[in-house]
């Protein structure tokens, strides 16, 4: 088998790259199918089929990893549309995922509402039973309690249960009977233990975490299967995989069970190929931008590896595993404009999605959208939107603009359309100082990556926003986090509990701590010849609430007492990198240790360096056509590109616009765009 298809189903579009034996690449987006993802997946694979003329039988016999990005997951959460779940716990603590962490998460805003129910306080179950902090059962498990919660959240419809026990990641004993008594009493029930999940302290973020999974993996499961059925049944005899929201990718058997795994597994392809693309174009220093029809995604990468977050939160839910640290907003090329009740202009969250989508794209949508700004304003072409296989209708644009926003404000279309593009570059801009400035790190020392079918419209702005002096487009950006999935490798994240002063730890229990943890990923682990270990410690300043992650370098599996002083050392440099300050004289405690596994894989994808060719672009310049500028007055006569005809070499200074055949790059005066050996837009800022 030969061939190796990649899918990422965004909330517009679908994006699909494949690649065949011979090193051909077919890249391509199909519209998605809100509430059938499967059936867009397939239309992907049907695009694929047509592109290298074969059917889809034959396609699929010969393909042998068939790696997806999904948002079934995120999209569970966000609409609140996981299983009927349940969950059980020890008896006094089931309003702990209500309790939270005691306190507001908006402290200032006194009318924020409760967060919605995933789990109503009826179906959360106490039990009698006590494990202690050092192991010891101190009560047993009540066996007849369990049976009795679990037959009446079976008459309850209930069809998922979570299990998170106190101290259960030091003693899991109570956790593993109770899921045989639920294989007893409910056996078709889904079931989730908190140690096989988050065997780490903090019930909050545990039970959160837990609860999250029971109620999105049951969903998570039925699509796979279904999917992998679907293929199977249509010809398909290779190995399908999901891209993990930590940057690697995993089978279904383990992705089926592991819901809250994949919370943003689409989002995480981009992030990986980013990685892998800007080690090739020579930039270890990157800050993604994806910028697709519902969301703007983006991520710090330093010295060539993404932040990884471990205090993340989706709709209102702690989620507590190590995940790829990408930051969202509600702010893509679908996002709606609107006038609030104040009079004043807003953009987004609503999105207009993929159905109706924006009101340019003629399928009912009457409402404007970012997409339809950046089409008034001539940053797109209506007949080569998609490489012209998608005709857009600036009539329809501007009549939902001049409605919407025009006539309520009192302003021209035009000036409709400015301050809707005002709005969502600023947006874009503070997002980029959310994963930047407020964690310590100057935007001007990183490249600014653009992607996504619109983050190259305006990246721009953004980089003269922040004082950034390199853009990067790879000239696949509209479908980058399918991409992602070509690149990656398998990859398991383990934590465990550790709780030691510094000063206390025997490097000697920590090695074998260390192995125990990599004993567990190795067993779930996809066989690979090749593995890479990575090992880090969670540490803070005794008495402090959060950790910092620091890596643990050693060049053996042994842990020495050097190595872990290194460790140290490097927690006082990021603390006060983090928070502006560091205590040296401060007792140090580690908290949780953590093993990130990677089953190394052979990957495909990656464009052969070409050769660079003169650097005057005539050969692709196709016209011109008025767009807007801010800065040089408004509407400019501006060159226009044909991006399959730029080659290596060329230089196109702006204001310019490149048409690629799924995404379009505008690039702003006092800027010069040109095509590295790597199939990359390196474009390089003025301020």
């Amino acid at each position: 088998m030969s061939t190796t298809i990649a899918v990422d189903v965004g909330g517009t579009f679908t994006d699909v790259v494949a690649t065949v034996a011979d090193s051909r690449v077919f890249t391509g987006k199909v519209p998605s199918r809100p509430h059938a993802e499967s059936e867009a997946v397939l239309d992907a694979v049907g695009a694929v089929a047509a592109h290298f003329g074969k059917t889809t039988g034959d396609l699929l016999a010969d393909t042998e990893f068939f790696i997806l990005g999904t948002t079934v997951v995120t999209n569970a959460m966000l609409e609140y549309t996981g299983v009927p779940t349940g969950l059980l716990t020890t008896k006094g603590f089931r309003d702990i995922l209500e309790i939270r962490r005691g306190y507001r998460e908006e402290t200032l805003d006194l009318q924020l509402p409760a967060p919605h129910p995933i789990v109503r306080r009826r179906f959360r179950k106490g039990i009698t039973e006590r494990v202690g902090h050092t192991g010891a059962i101190t009560t047993p498990l009540d066996e007849d309690e369990v049976r009795t919660a679990v037959r009446e959240l079976k008459a309850a419809g209930i069809s998922s249960i979570a299990v998170c026990l106190l101290f259960s990641f030091v003693n899991d004993t109570h956790e593993r009977r109770i899921r045989e008594i639920i294989a007893e009493e409910h056996p078709e029930c889904f079931v989730t233990l908190s140690h096989e999940v988050l065997p780490q302290i903090r019930e909050f973020e545990r039970v959160s975490t837990t609860v999250v999974n029971a109620y999105t993996s049951p969903l998570l499961e039925n699509y796979l299967h279904k999917l992998d059925s679907g293929l199977r049944s249509a010809g398909f005899a290779g190995e399908l995989v999901v891209m993990q929201s930590n940057g690697g990718i995993m089978d279904v058997g383990y992705s089926a069970g592991h819901g809250v795994d994949a919370v943003l597994s689409g989002p995480a392809g981009g992030v990986v190929a980013a990685v892998a693309i800007g080690e090739r174009s020579g930039y270890r220093n990157i800050i993604t931008a994806d910028m697709g029809g519902t969301s703007y995604d983006v991520c710090l990468i330093h010295d060539g590896t993404p932040e990884v977050g471990v205090d993340n939160w989706i709709s209102r839910y702690r989620v507590a595993v190590p995940l790829v640290d990408i930051h969202t907003i509600g702010s893509g090329g679908g996002s709606i404009a609107w006038v609030d009740d104040g009079g004043a202009l807003r953009v987004g969250p609503e999105s207009a999605g993929a159905q109706p989508g924006p009101a340019c794209y003629g399928r009912g949508g009457t409402r404007p959208t970012v997409t339809d700004a950046n089409l008034v304003l001539g940053f797109m072409d209506a007949d080569r939107f998609m490489g012209g296989a998608m005709k857009l209708d600036r009539a329809a644009a501007e009549a939902a603009l001049d409605e919407h926003v025009a006539k309520p404000l009192g302003i021209s279309v035009t000036e409709a359309a400015v301050g809707v593009s005002r709005i969502a570059n600023s947006d874009l801009s503070n997002a980029l100082r959310y994963v930047s400035v407020t964690r310590g790190r100057d935007p001007r020392d990183y490249a600014l990556m653009a992607f996504g079918g619109a983050g190259a419209i305006h990246a721009g702005i953004q980089a003269v926003d922040l004082g950034i002096k390199t853009i990067l487009v790879p000239r696949n950006a509209s479908v980058l986090s399918a991409f992602g999935g070509m690149v990656a490798d398998f990859k398991v994240s383990r934590v465990r509990s550790y709780v030691r002063a510094a000063e206390a730890i025997d490097p000697d229990e920590l090695t074998d701590v260390f192995s125990r943890v990599q004993a567990e990923a190795d067993e779930l682990l996809p066989a690979s010849e090749t593995t890479r270990l990575q090992r880090y410690l969670d540490v803070r300043y005794e008495g402090q609430t959060r950790e910092v992650i620091v890596p643990l370098h050693t060049r053996t599996r042994k842990i020495t007492e050097v190595s872990l002083a290194r460790a140290i050392q490097e927690f006082h440099e990021q603390h006060e990198l983090l928070y502006g300050h560091k205590r040296t004289e401060l007792p140090v405690q580690i908290v949780s240790v953590r093993v990130e596994l990677t089953g190394l894989r052979q990957t495909a994808g990656m464009a052969e360096p070409g050769k660079f060719g003169q650097d005057d672009p005539a050969a692709a310049l196709v016209g011109t056509r008025s767009v807007y500028f801010e800065r040089l007055g408004g509407f400019t006569d501006t060159p226009v590109y044909d991006g399959t005809r730029v080659e290596p070499g060329n230089v196109i200074p702006g204001p310019a616009v490149i048409h690629e055949p799924g995404t379009t790059i505008v690039v702003c005066d006092g800027q010069e765009a040109m095509l590295d050996q790597y199939e990359t837009y390196v474009i390089e800022v003025v301020r």
